[in-house]
């Protein structure tokens, strides 16, 4: 599973919106060669997920990805290896207020688009390396924006922020209760954030970080804020890639899809699978037709779920679930973590064989150790009744 896009708490979003992600930081904290943007979580770049996490979210009409020159190759190279879609990639500039600049002018000038998107009411701005954000934090700084003109989201201060005098010693200290640390994600009214850039000066262009401060400075636009949750979270160090890692393993297996066919005994099966895990788990159920390769399926293989109850009352149903591999292979979900694959085949039969059954068992057994190769692990599941 990526990183959850959370519930829909804040209501639906009705306007149009688009996110632009600065993704040209350089990493230099982090240590390496690569960009933290670029480095692999679970075989996977940490930027893709953060993309994953707003393409997911069916409001937001356009994700701007902005990285530095150098990196657009390999951000297309992304794109194209994991599906990404209402995608575009902007040439970031020498600092993170000029790459944000540059994203917004794709709705507003020609510099960087042969074709004006267009333009939103509001525009969500979020780090490239903050991957687990939810849908129910960007709904609320959307509306929130929309209301006030800018919103972003905080948490409180962990430790106290002092100041030092020039001999180095301590100066002052504040009051940690007064004070929240400034997270992501933010928006804004887009004429407000984007007026503010026009504005700004070159000083606040290469020195500055907070966007917020520039729709309060230029536009006299106080934003809104609004408390986040825990996993917001910067990727800056080393360490947390191995905290991203282990939360995304972690998500893995909170997240499963009942897949049953279309006819309606076992779809009724599939919804009352869907009602008794949804409690623990993330559960979704589809019914679908996989002879017929299914869109469904491949919107949900790209989510990259890793767990799957495939529920059938064929009695040889080797062939639909070889079909249902053959797709998971293709989409290269196993290529990063081993697959669950469990086989529910439902004997609704007047005449119940129990050595029918256990032939069937033994071709799923036989056919186990074969896909087991390919990094997918089939188990299965025979229910007898009338």
């Amino acid at each position: 599973m990526e990183p959850s896009s959370g519930s829909r708490d804040a209501g639906p979003v009705v306007m149009p919106v688009a996110a632009v992600l600065p993704a040209g930081g350089s990493g230099e904290r982090l240590g390496g060669a690569t960009p933290k943007q670029f480095c692999a979580v679970q075989g996977r770049p940490l930027v893709s997920y953060t993309v994953r996490a707003m393409e997911r979210i069916s409001w937001i009409s356009d994700i701007i990805v902005v990285v530095s020159p150098e990196n657009i190759e390999t951000m297309k190279s992304i794109i194209e290896k994991y599906g990404h879609r209402r995608v575009m990639i902007v040439k970031g500039g020498v600092t993170r207020h000029r790459s944000i600049f540059n994203g917004l002018k794709v709705f507003a000038e020609n510099e960087f688009s042969n074709h004006l998107l267009q333009k939103p009411e509001v525009v969500i701005i979020h780090d490239a390396v903050r991957p687990f954000v939810e849908e129910d934090i960007l709904s609320k700084v959307v509306m929130a924006a929309k209301e006030h003109g800018a919103a972003g989201a905080i948490r409180p201060l962990v430790s106290t922020v002092i100041a030092s005098a020039a001999d180095g010693c301590l100066d002052h200290s504040l009051e940690r209760a007064r004070y929240r640390a400034s997270e992501m994600p933010q928006a804004f009214l887009f004429d407000v954030i984007y007026e503010a850039y026009q504005q700004c000066t070159d000083y606040d262009l290469d020195y500055g970080t907070e966007c917020l401060h520039l729709a309060l400075k230029y536009c006299k636009t106080n934003a809104k804020l609004v408390e986040g949750t825990t996993d917001l979270w910067k990727v800056t160090y080393k360490r947390d890639l191995y905290a991203a890692e282990s939360i995304i393993k972690d998500n893995l297996s909170q997240q499963v899809c009942v897949i049953t066919d279309v006819k309606e005994a076992l779809a009724q099966v599939g919804f009352l699978l869907h009602e008794s895990l949804k409690s623990q788990i993330k559960v979704e159920a589809i019914s679908v037709s996989l002879s017929k390769n299914d869109s469904q399926l491949q919107i949900t293989f790209s989510e990259q779920c890793y767990n799957f109850v495939c529920v059938n009352d064929k009695k040889y149903a080797i062939q639909e679930t070889q079909q249902l591999v053959d797709m998971l292979e293709k989409s290269d979900i196993p290529l990063l973590y081993p697959v669950v694959l469990i086989l529910v085949h439902l004997d609704i039969s007047e005449n119940i064989s129990f050595s029918i059954g256990m032939e069937e068992l033994t071709r799923i057994k036989k056919f186990a150790r074969e896909v087991k190769k390919k990094n997918i692990l089939v188990y299965g599941l025979l229910i007898q009744y009338k």
